[in-house]
Formats: structure tokens, C-alpha cells, sequence
């Protein structure tokens, strides 16, 4: 008899699961307690695969085999304890991707910058004209890339929710890029939980595998020093040299594995700021291990064009820049936005806070802020951190009123930058959708 698939979510992730699942000869089942978008509909539908939305059938997802769940559905659910209760695997796409994935897999994890730097690893191996594929949380499911063809390389961003459903997959080459708190509701508030699942990107990996980490992270060295781990260590720095893989002397940006190369000056990056000094190092590193030349590695850091939503420059309005950094959505990730303005700023943040300690902006609030724009259902927490900080801070519902505001304040040669510092989903879909909808306003102004 088949082994019976259920899946939890039909998403990108689960509907990507799914055609995979009957791809590999299972009988499968797709189970969403919400509704199903159309797109994702067609694509069940066009494999004639079972499906329900706006329940959980509990005696169909009982009878599975094997349930994968999608990243987004809480383990405390009560579908998910019953499951666990029965003794029913539970795993995420990606352990079951996994499976049947022939190629590389480098895999990309942090609080802030994995966006970045998938989308820069995957820009280099492209530009070696490699048989490559971008998955993952960056919005393209990791499943239906292995369904729809093999690849060589596949270059996949991961969230501590995929992490957290992963056994026995494992990351040929890993890159942890930071560790900040985030997400902490989900961790019962403890840090160690989250810095646990961030971990496992280490998971099952040995001395033929890389970990590319920055060394200068606290949290990230600490942990590290626990216990010896057995892969080979990529670090990265920007202030230290000695045993670094890459790290910068005298503005150039020099790797130093497998052997010592002086890549190219930082003013050559095409991404500026500090931040992006890191995600270019990191990215030329991966480049390294999987042995792409340097002036591919190079040229790729060179020419890139950037991340949708991530200090996206949208357009000059009466001499007045504004910049999308929807994606945004913690305090370390906005701590760099600011940092690397150049201009005074008018700021439109808010959101769904996931446990924000906004005490770290502080400093660069004041260096830099000058007005703030509140932008979520419930503004209290921002409004009570930065009253006695910034001269000017004003609430609003809806992007246009917030863009309008923004606009109002700010004048010729200052900055009006959307990063939020929390999550989009009081008022939007997701942050694309708020990213997009900030740029829509801001070119009706």
C-alpha cells in the first residue's frame, strides 16, 4: 500500500510538498485551515491532488504515515500536539525536499541579511553558468524545485520555523550570518531557544561540509565555543585578521581560503553600507568553497542589483528621497538601515511586535532620526520608547496617511525610510505586500 502524505498549509512550501509527495509515488492529502489561493488551487487541482481549506479534518490527517507541516503553523496547534501524541512525524519541506535534492545544498540562516546573501550566491553561481536554483524562505519552494527538475546547486534561505522541522537533511555548505533576538514569541520568550534553532543548520554536518559565520557576532562566538563541532569554519570579519576566511584590510576585501586573494576594494561592492560588507564576504566565501573563479566571484559582487523591500532607494520626491526597507521586520535589521543613512530621517515604523527591546536604537535614533511616523493598529510600545528621543512623532493607520505624513515632515535632502522593525500582518498581507504598497503611495504623491 502507498505511504500516506498529509500536509499541513498549502502555501508555497506545502503546495510545493505536495506535487513532490505525488511525484515520489505517495498518496497524498493537503489540509489548510485557512483559505487557498487561487494560484495554489490550480496547481493541487492540475495534479489531482486531494485538498481541504477552512478545516483541519482530523480523522484524515490522523491516518498519515507522515505529516510535513508549513513553517507558519505553531507547534503548540492542537492538530499538530494530537499528531505528535499518535507518534506521527512531523517535518518541515525542507527535510523532506531534502530527500530527493541530488544537488549542493548551501544553505543560508541569520536574524538579518539571509535575503541578501542567497540572492547574492545564487547571482554568482548563475553568472558561472551553473544549473542553479533559489528556494526557500526567499519565497520559492525548496520541493517544487526538486519536483520540477534536478539541479546542481541549490541555494535555499532558511527561517528558524524551517529549521525547527529538520532531522536528518544537511547543509553541504552553511551560513550563519548573525543571531539577534526575533521571533521570541514563537521561543517562549527565550532566547536560547531561538539561538537552539538557528543552530541546527549545523545539524548533521561533518569535516566535508562548511559553516561561513561572522566571527564578530557575540551570540554566534559563545555558542561555538561550547561544545567542538565537526565541519570546516569559515569566519568573517571586518576587524579582525588572523585565521579569518575573509576579512578586510586597508579597504580591500581579501579572502583567504584556499589560498590568499585580494578580491576587490569595498567602494567596488555594489551594495554600500556596512551590513552588506559582511553579506559580500559571506557570499564571496560560499563562491570559493565551490571553487567559482575569482573574477566571476568579483564581477557578480560588482554588478548586483539588490533585494526587493531590503533599503530598495524608490524615487526623489521635492528633493526628498524615500527608501523601502520593508523587509525589515526586527530591531538589529532597522539598526543597520539607519546606520548606513547618510541624511536626516523621517522614519515610518510599527507593526506586530514580536518582543522588540528598541533600547539598542537609541543612539542611532538620535544621531539620525528627526521625525517618527508610527504606522500599526496598536502604536503604544514605539510612541512610549521614543517620546523623550525624537521632537516629532505622529500615529497613523494606512499607508497612504503614513506616506502623506512622512512627506509633510520631511524636507529637501533628508530621507524618508519605511523600516518597520516588526512584523506587517495587523494591516498587510505579508512585507512585500506593505513594501509594495509604500511604493505605490509614494509615487501617487
Amino acid at each position: 500500500m502507498k505511504k500516506r502524505i498529509v500536509i499541513l498549509g498549502a502555501g508555497e512550501s506545502g503546495t510545493g510538498s505536495a506535487v513532490l509527495a505525488l511525484k515520489q509515488g505517495f498518496n497524498v492529502f493537503v489540509s489548510d485551515k485557512g483559505q487557498i489561493k487561487d494560484k495554489y488551487k490550480e496547481i493541487l487541482a492540475g495534479h489531482k491532488i486531494k485538498w481541504e481549506e477552512g478545516n483541519h479534518t482530523e480523522k484524515e490527517i490522523l491516518s498519515a504515515d507522515e505529516v510535513i507541516k508549513s513553517p507558519g503553523i505553531k507547534e503548540d496547534t492542537q492538530v499538530v500536539v494530537r499528531l505528535l501524541e499518535k507518534g506521527i512525524p512531523v517535518i518541515s519541506e525542507i527535510e523532506f525536499a531534502g530527500r530527493y535534492a541530488t544537488g549542493i545544498k548551501i544553505c543560508v540562516t541569520g536574524s538579518n541579511g539571509k535575503t541578501t546573501v542567497t540572492s547574492l550566491i545564487y547571482h554568482i553561481l548563475n553568472k558561472a553558468g551553473k544549473n542553479v536554483a533559489m528556494t526557500g524562505n526567499i519565497g520559492n519552494s525548496f520541493a517544487m524545485a526538486v519536483a520540477e527538475r534536478p539541479h546542481d546547486y541549490y541555494v535555499i534561505e532558511l527561517s528558524s520555523f524551517q529549521l525547527d522541522g529538520m532531522f536528518d537533511f544537511k547543509a553541504e555548505v552553511g551560513v550563519l550570518m548573525n543571531i539577534t533576538p526575533d521571533h521570541l514569541d514563537r521561543y517562549n520568550y527565550k532566547l536560547q531557544n531561538y539561538i537552539d534553532s538557528k543552530f541546527r543548520i549545523t545539524r548533521n554536518q561533518t569535516k566535508s561540509d562548511f559553516l561561513i559565520f561572522w566571527a564578530d557576532d557575540p551570540i554566534i562566538k559563545a555558542e561555538l565555543a561550547k561544545k567542538e563541532f565537526g565541519m570546516t569554519l569559515l569566519p568573517f570579519s571586518d576587524t579582525s585578521v588572523k585565521n579569518m576566511a575573509a576579512y578586510i584590510d586597508d579597504k580591500s576585501l581579501i579572502i583567504d581560503f584556499p589560498n590568499k586573494t585580494n578580491l576587490m576594494t569595498i567602494h567596488e561592492l555594489a551594495l554600500k553600507g556596512r551590513h552588506n560588507i559582511y553579506n559580500s564576504m559571506a557570499a564571496a566565501i560560499a563562491g570559493k568553497v565551490l571553487n567559482i573563479r575569482k573574477d566571476v566571484i568579483r564581477e557578480s559582487l560588482a554588478d548586483f542589483q539588490g533585494v526587493e523591500h531590503r533599503l530598495e532607494p524608490v524615487i526623489k520626491v521635492s528633493g526628498i528621497n524615500f527608501i523601502n526597507d520593508s523587509k525589515a521586520t526586527n530591531v538589529n535589521s532597522t539598526w543597520y538601515a539607519l546606520e548606513c543613512m547618510e541624511t536626516d530621517v523621517v522614519w515610518i515604523v510599527g507593526g506586530v511586535d514580536k518582543g522588540n527591546d528598541y533600547s539598542e536604537l537609541f543612539p542611532v535614533v538620535k544621531q539620525k532620526v528627526r521625525a517618527v511616523v508610527c504606522l500599526g493598529k496598536d502604536n503604544k510600545k514605539i510612541m512610549e520608547a521614543f517620546k523623550d528621543r525624537v521632537p516629532t512623532i505622529v500615529e497613523t493607520t494606512s499607508m497612504d496617511e503614513a506616506v502623506k505624513a512622512a512627506y509633510y515632515l520631511a524636507k529637501k535632502g533628508e530621507t524618508v525610510l519605511l523600516s518597520p522593525c516588526c512584523a506587517s500582518f495587523d494591516l498587510f498581507n505579508n512585507y512585500e505586500d506593505r513594501g509594495r504598497q509604500f511604493k505605490a503611495a509614494v509615487r501617487n504623491l
